[in-house]
């Protein structure tokens, strides 16, 4: 610290708040060393231009790498000594980013080869063993597993099916889910998915609850079902915000040192469950040895059906017995120190989260998600400047800096999705409005090209844009979502224009890179296949309403677009989907189009379902 403030202006960047920042200056620590990562440190000069950098260094020197007073006092010593070297660097690293804002390159149309040749990439890389990709360190890989999910769909490919079940299965049945409170940690340091870094993130936790949430539609899987429940009750017992809204994250940490909140000794297990113990060590697979610094991650080493078999007893008794030990677990962990929780409530992530719940509400009939979507969106909307601006942060009665693509795009694709869950049109405006409120401030015509921070934003030393999926959706691919699935609900070729523009500059990225275009796939099949629209038209208090909305929800349907309402009801009349459309002589009818070409109406809701089934396998 002491070198630090004897030879620079130290700042320290909160990546969460400020990922603009850190997004311009890993591209320039990528761009030096050939890698990227946290903890990251860049040189700047005082106009904000990086001139060296690099991620971590060891207090003494070792394994080949500086420590990092050496490299403190070497730059020091560059800049004294030799700044004329040090602003040559500097230009190149303008040149670098000017590079990267060139002239857009249309690399075409996305098309069906596109699409299949990114499944192949991917398929090339699963673990057919453990689910995933490839070894350790295994991160959760809810983006590209959701393109893997359309393709089943599409193409009637049951391979792209198992390796999305099974993934999410081995991930459920993983020490990276924690089987007693619900919810997944960060990412697996192995292969198996056992051993997690225990910290929590919303966003994973977003991503993996609607993945779930698809994927039962694909397999009327309870367990998928169980974990996707189970991880939302989580966010919603743990991850409120006082003022509304959902926090951030929870620590991997507690009294004790990472993970202590959530391991178990073998005898406190035995303590603790009493009569249930034998059969709830065998499921956790505790019976037999600790596997972590002697203690035990609870964890599902073989599915329900084996261990019931090995107890000579049926898996409805078992998972009896679970349900108790685990309620029992539950209570004695809360006399622990729990591990500190992040209370920043992230527009983006709670967007995403907003959208797990608005899904799962409508697709399992839960009237809980349901109230906590409606609550949740009525909070966030209440946050949105009057001129469509979104703040990063926010947090009790305030907010917090300006909001990034991600924010917008987020929020207006989860406005969305309460439309499709409620009918309410209040919610398709709010959309609607941030939609072109985000066109408006993020998009650059000339480029076709959408920005991370609006054009009114602090000058930086580059405007960010970074395009691919990482960790979290890009706010590039969430944008073109947004004008993708808007254009449709509101008939504005302008924005289906819009999103076409992005894609073609980046669908031979999308091959070339497809683990890291996860989110961006997604949006490139429902350009290539064209969004499902499904109008369901009546009172929605009628039972023939009810039986439609079910048989709807309980089929996967990518890029479904839903609109639904009385037709003659003032503020319904002007959605494009419900124009024209009658409710019929059984109170509600259901009509399903793709590509301006529209099957039969119909009330009966396997026929529905039949066309919902044509409407998503036909070709382009």
């Amino acid at each position: 610290a002491a070198i630090m403030n004897e030879h620079f202006v130290n700042v320290k960047v909160d990546r969460e708040e400020r990922p603009d920042v850190d997004g311009i200056y890993m591209q320039a620590v990528q761009a030096m060393t050939g890698q990227g990562g946290w903890p990251m440190t860049v040189f700047l000069t005082p106009d904000g231009e990086p001139f060296w950098g690099g991620t971590y260094f060891p207090p003494e020197d070792r394994h080949g790498l500086p420590s990092f007073q050496r490299v403190l006092l070497a730059v020091a010593e560059s800049w004294r000594d030799r700044r004329d070297k040090v602003h040559e660097t500097a230009q190149r690293m303008r040149d670098y980013y000017a590079a990267a804002l060139g002239v857009p390159v249309d690399t075409g149309a996305p098309t069906e080869q596109t699409l299949d040749r990114a499944y192949r990439a991917l398929a090339q890389r699963f673990d057919e063993r453990n689910g995933g990709f490839e070894g350790a360190p295994k991160f959760p890989p809810a983006m590209p597993m959701d393109f893997l999910l359309r393709v089943a769909a599409r193409t009637d490919n049951e391979t792209a099916l198992e390796m999305v079940h099974r993934t999410f299965i081995h991930m459920a049945r993983g020490g990276i889910f924690d089987q007693v409170g619900g919810g997944f940690h960060r990412y697996s340091v192995d292969a198996v998915w056992l051993v997690p870094h225990f910290e929590k993130m919303l966003y994973d936790n977003a991503l993996l609850a609607r993945l779930g949430v698809h994927l039962w539609q694909a397999t009327a899987d309870a367990e998928v079902r169980l974990a996707t429940e189970a991880t939302l009750d989580w966010v919603l017992r743990e991850m409120r915000a006082e003022g509304g809204g959902f926090c951030s994250a929870l620590d991997a940490d507690s009294e004790g040192g990472e993970g202590a909140f959530y391991v178990w000794p073998q005898h406190e297990l035995q303590e603790l469950l009493g009569a249930d113990a034998d059969a709830a060590m065998m499921y956790w697979g505790a019976h037999e040895s600790a596997n972590f610094e002697g203690r035990c991650i609870l964890h599902v080493p073989n599915a329900p059906s084996v261990v019931a078999a090995r107890l000579h007893t049926d898996v409805s008794a078992l998972m009896a017995t679970i349900d108790r030990a685990r309620a029992t677990l539950a209570s004695a962990r809360e006399t622990r120190s729990r591990p500190l929780r992040d209370d920043k409530v992230i527009a983006a992530w709670n967007g995403w989260m907003l959208r797990a719940f608005a899904e799962a509400a409508r697709v399992f009939g839960r009237s809980d998600y349901r109230e906590v979507a409606i609550e949740t969106a009525q909070l966030l909307a209440g946050r949105i400047g009057r001129d469509g601006r979104v703040p990063r942060v926010l947090s009790g009665d305030g907010a917090d800096g300006p909001g990034f693509l991600e924010d917008h795009a987020s929020l207006s694709l989860a406005f969305a999705d309460v439309y499709a869950l409620t009918g309410d049109r209040r919610w398709l405006d709010e959309a609607a409005a941030l939609a072109r409120a985000t066109i408006a401030r993020f998009y650059e015509p000339a480029s076709g090209r959408f920005f991370d921070t609006a054009s009114d934003h602090e000058a930086l030393v580059t405007r960010p844009r970074a395009v691919s999926d990482n960790a979290t959706p890009s706010g590039n691919s969430l944008a073109v979502e947004m004008a993708q699935r808007l254009g449709v609900l509101l008939g504005d070729e302008s924005l289906l224009a819009i999103a076409d523009a992005v894609l073609r500059e980046l669908s031979e990225s999308m091959v070339r890179f497809a683990p890291a275009f996860g989110h961006l796939l997604g949006a490139a099949d429902s350009a290539v296949y064209g969004p499902v629209e499904v109008a369901i038209v009546g009172e929605r208090k009628t039972s023939q309403f009810e039986t439609l909305s079910v048989a709807l929800a309980q089929q996967y349907v990518p890029s479904l677009v839903l609109a639904s309402g009385d037709p003659d009801v003032p503020r319904h009349d002007s959605i494009p989907l419900l124009e024209g459309r009658q409710a019929g002589a059984t109170g509600a009818t259901a009509y399903v189009c793709r590509r301006y070409v529209c099957s039969a109406p119909t009330a009966d809701p396997a026929e529905l379902r039949e066309q919902l089934q044509t409407a998503v396998t036909a070709r382009t």
